[in-house]
């Protein structure tokens, strides 16, 4: 263990720009949940009308939690909120762990540091303390925000507990999956599939008899009923899971040959296919993986979106406070509903053509992009090959939540004609999505360093924008900066052409123009 302090404290410095953007979102999603559902559901009546409505809707239940948490306005709040949260936490607990110890392998900055007076189990453990630390940094906020906003306080710090439990689930999973496999791809694919599983369980845990919940760390969580009950004990299965998969991981570090993993990966094969003989090929063989992985997760959301997408009338008709935020208010509530949900799946989209495309910057930094460009590909066959792959996967994604969600609304209400209906408004919000990657190209030509940040902060500032322009009471300069205030709500009001071609023109300005600043600049600086 010798080195871990300060390892530690290196970590920490790493993490200082990254870091506080996770725990601000955390924050953020809880602060503008409470205040939002306290304001919607100030009096016992109004609560009342909602577990009315939402009591016999499973899709909404599937999508949240059980119902026993709306019993109290705290408890509304755990209710929309914590799975959601609970993502948040795990993706940044994964992040973290893996990033300090499976990749710093991968790349052989953990062979230098070893080479120092640093212990065999150092690494590891600063890690494990890093995601602690951001872990009870979380349940800190979380608390502070929900007490902050007139919550209870004993409930609070519940809620609080509960969501930093999932963080040091998701450290000690990762941890596991770091000896386990021999890069990171596979390791965060591993940890990507049970937060998935545990979301699924969750899920029909609640609309069924709970106890699939059991087997969920997220269910964990919500079954502490914060504010609703506030039971303690569930918090012991998550600590308890952390402290054996901790236990696992420092016994399996010990089995395996340092930079290696338990389960070697596969060899490759002898001669490479002809869908490899260039950048394209290469680009898309790299992220075929996270690609489907976006796909699929939005095909599924659109699915569950659109499973619920009949019922809204009745439950705008129950809790009519609700239109006030919706795009339109209840003059036509399910296409309101239909383009707010589709201005959640652009954002998302967007996301990932940012985290795609910042795969340049990775290439580069790593060295890979100098192997590739010392070959006969141009660097602008190079850049295209890793752009297509951002602009084509989030256009992919959009085609698969439109899909997702035509589908399921289609069967509620008997009309198969809503797949290509929504379909075709999916593909609306493309342009924007376009735009926000074409930024990122922007500064990877000219500005390569802070691309990163700009990125997220692009991203960032959109899902403001759209999703909480009206309770921020954003001024319409701030909200026009957000190519989605320009583009049309389809299918609340008809397309209309020119605002898409105006972004779509933009966007390829900005490419061409990130791609002059990449012809002009020396390869990984």
């Amino acid at each position: 263990m010798t080195g871990t302090w300060g390892l530690l404290r290196f970590m920490l410095r790493r993490e200082r720009i990254g870091l506080p953007w996770w725990l601000l979102g955390a924050t953020l999603l809880v602060l503008v949940q409470s205040t939002q559902s306290q304001n919607l559901y100030d009096s016992p009546e109004a609560l009342e009308r909602l577990r009315r409505t939402v009591g016999g809707n499973t899709a909404v239940i599937a999508m949240s939690g059980p119902t026993r948490l709306l019993d109290s306005i705290g408890g509304e709040v755990v209710f929309e909120i914590f799975a959601f949260v609970a993502i948040v936490v795990a993706l940044m607990a994964m992040f973290l762990v893996g990033r300090h110890t499976r990749a710093e392998e991968e790349t052989g900055r953990a062979e230098l540091i070893r080479s120092a007076r640093v212990g065999r189990q150092a690494p590891l453990a600063a890690a494990l303390a890093l995601a602690g630390l951001a872990s009870l940094a979380v349940g800190i906020l979380v608390f502070a925000a929900a007490a902050g906003t007139g919550l209870p306080v004993g409930g609070s710090i519940l809620f609080g507990a509960a969501t930093a439990t999932v963080g040091l689930t998701f450290a000690g999973l990762t941890a596991v999956a770091s000896q386990v496999f021999e890069n990171t791809r596979a390791a965060y694919g591993s940890v990507g599939l049970v937060l998935g599983a545990a979301y699924v369980l969750r899920a029909a845990g609640d609309v069924g008899s709970g106890a699939l919940s059991w087997f969920s760390p997220i269910g964990w969580g919500q079954r502490t009923f914060p504010y609703a009950g506030d039971r303690w004990w569930p918090l012991l299965l998550p600590l308890v899971s952390s402290v054996l998969l901790v236990t696992a991981a420092v016994a399996l570090s010990r089995r395996r040959d340092f930079g290696a993993g338990l389960v070697p990966s596969r060899p490759g094969r002898a001669r490479a296919t002809r869908w490899l003989r260039d950048a394209y090929g290469l680009a898309w063989r790299l992220q075929r993986g996270n690609l489907a992985g976006w796909v699929v997760a939005l095909g599924l959301l659109g699915v569950a979106y659109g499973a619920i997408a009949d019922t809204i009338e009745q439950y705008i008709r129950d809790n009519p406070e609700i239109a006030e935020f919706l795009p339109g208010g209840a003059a036509d509530v399910v296409d309101a509903y239909l383009a707010l949900t589709f201005g959640m799946a652009a954002l998302i989209a967007a996301a990932y053509g940012v985290a795609a495309v910042l795969r340049v910057r990775g290439e580069e930094t790593s060295g890979r992009a100098e192997q590739v460009l010392a070959t006969g590909t141009s660097r602008l066959t190079w850049l295209g090959g890793q752009l297509s792959v951002a602009l084509a996967g989030s256009a992919l994604g959009l085609l698969a939540f439109g899909l997702g969600e035509g589908a399921a609304y289609g069967a509620t209400v008997s009309d198969a004609g809503q797949v290509p209906r929504l379909v075709g408004v999916a593909f609306a919000y493309l342009p924007a999505v376009w735009l926000i990657i074409a930024v990122v190209v922007l500064s990877l030509g000219w500005a390569p360093r802070p691309s990163a940040v700009l990125g997220w902060v692009a991203v960032g500032y959109c899902a403001v924008v759209t999703l909480f322009g009206d309770s921020f009471d954003l001024p319409g300069w701030a909200r026009r900066g957000s190519p989605f205030a320009h583009t049309p709500q389809v299918p609340l009001v008809d397309p209309a052409l020119t605002p898409l071609l105006v972004i779509t023109a933009l966007a390829a300005v900005a490419l061409a123009a990130g791609y002059a600043g990449l012809r002009r600049r020396d390869v990984g600086y």
